[in-house]
């Protein structure tokens, strides 16, 4: 009678299993063959975490741009190679020595350590943000420092002067969201443009304001007053260049209408901006300030054993940052790993350094054959990735806690807090979400009503329509997925 039993429970596991397992398939199907996608590139992957078993795909060898997803590549790599708790830091240096009536007969130096945070909006508010600054000043003031016969030099060069990765278009670049990585970003290596539109359309909006400060800088300001409604401008600009341009349209009738930029400088701005606090605190200072790269000043890394450290600023936890980067998308903070992983691996932390070692660190663990990954947040649309590449990543990653837990979930946070609200998948899809035009992909965990994990990956280019029409197609699937 027993073994009747088992076998019966036996029977009906294979039959709800052979019956889940075709109910996806048919929604598989079904979403590949819509109408807008029949010039659409497609690639899919669902495996069962019990075995990593193959439970549908479809074309998931097919390498794809994949937008924001390649996120899971630079957070992963950074949370297994550097650790949850390194925290990047900033350390402050003078060369010289000090004599007894307080005067520096040297330089200060600001060495950066790659720290994203430092000033971050996401760490403080609009009225606190520089507050390290008040803490660097204290700090110098209390060595008895009333005079610096050098200047202040700002050191970036542990990670290199790239400015940005290949494949980052011209648009993007002046914008806030193509903000690069640099071995001392400041502020989110932002800049706030402040327009005041008139009533009128097709009138130039006009330029109140740009914070912080940057000497030199010109916005050729082409943007104009418009009757459609939200931000319609851009910010051209590359890498280092003094030179902006405003193009595009804000609504009209706005006394104060912010627009973010990137900053050119970030090496630079925070030498000017600590030298305006140290002449403010009255400390005499005769030289301006100065960046490494700008200046050609003859460096190397071995001179600061030479030098003296005034302070050691810590940044915040990596495992925060990964959230933060994972939860918001943050471009700035997905590049920094991929520059950080490079330096603490080797000392070299230039883009071509950081995507070097976490190609030689997935290689080693995943098939990556056809895998090509160019920046580490996403933008570039040179990157080519898999499906396949993405489950067997998160195959890897399932069991790591922390991952797993800076990921968004479906309906509740971060990028995925519409996605499938109200419906069976909500609140069981953890995972990263990727959008740019005509890109739409989604790689992460779905744990379903019937007790099984999944990892997925999904990823569409070229398709016809809206974003959010795509995306709610693939929450039809997510959704049948969820209860099987």
């Amino acid at each position: 009678m027993k073994i009747l039993s088992l076998l019966l429970l036996t029977v009906i596991y294979c039959f709800n299993l052979a019956y889940s397992q075709q109910a996806i398939n048919n929604a598989v199907n079904k979403f590949v063959n819509d109408p807008s996608f029949s010039h659409a590139s497609i690639s899919f992957n669902l495996i069962d975490l019990n075995d990593n078993s193959t439970i549908a795909s479809f074309d998931k060898s097919r390498t794809l741009a994949t937008a924001s997803t390649a996120k899971l590549w630079s957070t992963a790599t950074a949370l297994k190679t550097i650790g949850s708790n390194y925290r990047p830091s900033t350390r402050l240096y003078y060369d010289g020595i000090i004599d007894s009536l307080g005067v520096l007969h040297g330089n200060i130096w600001i060495r950066g350590g790659g720290d994203p945070t430092l000033g971050s909006k996401y760490y403080s508010t609009p009225e606190t943000k520089s507050d390290f600054l008040l803490d660097w000043v204290k700090e110098i003031k209390s060595l008895g420092i009333t005079k610096i016969t050098g200047g202040l030099i700002g050191d970036a060069s542990e990670f290199g002067y790239n400015g940005a990765p290949d494949g980052w278009s011209w648009v993007d670049l002046g914008n806030y969201y193509g903000a690069g990585a640099s071995g001392l970003t400041v502020y989110d290596n932002l800049i706030e443009y402040t327009f005041k539109t008139s009533s009128v359309g097709g009138r130039t909006a006009e330029l109140l304001e740009i914070k912080p400060y940057i000497p030199d800088l010109m916005l050729h300001n082409y943007v104009k007053s418009s009757n459609k409604k939200g931000d319609n401008s851009y910010i051209y600009g590359a890498p280092y260049s003094l030179d902006r341009f405003g193009t595009g349209t804000l609504p009209v009738n706005k006394s104060r209408y912010i627009v973010k930029g990137s900053l050119p400088d970030p090496e630079f701005q925070i030498a000017f901006e600590l030298e305006n606090r140290l002449r403010a605190s009255e400390i005499i200072i005769e030289f301006k300030a100065k960046g490494v790269r700008k200046d050609d000043i003859p460096h190397k890394p071995s001179h600061y054993d030479r030098r003296t450290l005034i302070l050691t600023h810590k940044g915040q936890k990596l495992i925060d940052i990964i959230t933060l980067t994972n939860h918001k998308s943050i471009n700035l903070f997905a590049e920094h790993m991929v520059n950080l992983v490079g330096f603490e691996k080797s000392g070299d932390g230039s883009i071509k350094n950081g995507l070097r070692v976490i190609d030689q660190y997935w290689s080693s663990k995943i098939n990556t054959q056809s895998m090509h990954l160019n920046d580490g947040s996403g933008l570039s649309r040179t990157n080519a990735i898999s499906a396949e590449h993405y489950t067997q990543l998160l195959a890897y990653m399932h069991n790591d806690a922390l991952f797993f837990s800076s990921l968004p979930i479906s309906g509740k946070s971060g990028t995925l807090k519409s996605l499938c609200r109200g419906e069976s998948a909500d609140g069981k899809i953890h995972a990263k979400s990727g959008s740019m035009n005509r890109i739409k992909s989604y790689a992460g965990y779905i744990y379903s009503s019937t007790g099984k994990k999944y990892a997925f990956a999904i990823i569409v280019n070229n398709f016809d329509g809206s974003s959010s029409q795509v995306k709610t197609k693939m929450a039809r699937l997510f959704n049948v997925i969820s209860v099987n």
